[in-house]
């Protein structure tokens, strides 16, 4: 029945101003403003669709994942823009960057204005 259904994502938040300027001031992301939603343009996919909720609660999962090529120029990169990344112990423990190394591909976390969770891993294979 979908098979060809050209399908998208999307997520809520709770300031679409801060959004937009954190999506494409910060990340750098292509971000077009229609019907008083967001439409994030990712490179090679479908679009992704943000939209405001006055009773947003932020996602307690990764919602976003960016493959780079260097985890720890991305991280340096988003840092000078004032991204912070977050901390884990246990079985993601992070180290003093933010950076998960411990097994499987690189992984480092930050959170949107609206508190949702992103992540850079570092992949050959995008």
């Amino acid at each position: 029945m979908f098979r060809n259904t050209k399908a998208f994502s999307g997520f809520s938040v709770n300031d679409l101003q801060q959004a937009n300027d954190f999506y494409q001031n910060i990340l750098g992301l292509e971000v077009v403003k229609m019907n008083g939603m967001l439409e994030l343009k990712i490179a090679g996919g479908n679009p992704i669709l943000i939209y405001p909720k006055p009773n947003h609660t932020p996602a307690t999962f990764t919602i976003l994942n960016f493959p780079v090529d260097n985890i720890e120029e991305a991280v340096a990169q988003l840092n000078k823009l004032g991204v912070r990344f977050l901390q884990y112990e246990g079985a993601l423990k992070t180290d003093e960057k933010g950076i998960f190394r411990g097994g499987g591909p690189k992984i480092a976390w930050f959170q949107d204005p609206s508190g949702n969770i992103l992540s850079v891993l570092e992949t050959t294979a995008h």
